[in-house]
């Protein structure tokens, strides 16, 4: 009984990483051109906001649709209601760890900074840089690490809240 209840539910996360693959796909796609065309000082924050809207409309029907197994009385209307909250809370966590990577470590910590300068000129030494600056480098080096952490939180609490329980 234990092993089809792991099976499941690395079957379920499996499902979810596929979808959060996308999901995070159609993200990184959007806030990558908003960031190369606004260039402003905080692009990074509209851009980040931008790439997570957009990509939540896609999470919310494929999780629906394919990782999650909804509530036998599921009210559609309550049910997305729940999933923009944690999106929203993910947002907020998301652009919290932005700000974080960008401002307070990279933009405070000379150290920080300078591995990613260091990076940056060995990818473009190789021919292999995509960014025009190192800021440019270090706001993609964020949106990757920010993406992490926050699918660990979408999947926990879109499990605890959203998901049908397995009845014993």
């Amino acid at each position: 009984m234990e092993n089809k209840k792991n099976h499941k539910l690395l079957k379920q996360i499996m499902k979810f990483a596929v979808v959060g693959g996308l999901a995070f796909v159609i993200d990184f796609t959007v806030y990558t051109i908003v960031v190369k065309t606004l260039h402003g000082d905080k692009s990074y924050l509209i851009a980040g906001i931008c790439g997570f809207t957009v990509s939540l409309i896609f999470n919310y029907l494929a999780s629906m649709a394919f990782v999650f197994e909804r509530k036998d009385d599921a009210d559609k209307k309550k049910e997305f209601v729940i999933f923009l909250v944690l999106s929203l809370i993910g947002m907020g966590l998301n652009t919290l760890l932005l700000w974080l990577y960008v401002d307070a470590l990279t933009g405070n910590i000379a150290f920080i900074y300078n591995i990613h300068e260091a990076i940056y000129n060995w990818l473009v030494s190789i021919n292999v840089a995509f960014f025009k600056s190192v800021g440019e480098f270090i706001e993609i080096c964020a949106k990757v690490f920010a993406t992490a952490i926050v699918m660990v939180y979408n999947f926990i609490s879109r499990k605890m809240t959203l998901e049908k329980k397995d009845e014993k």
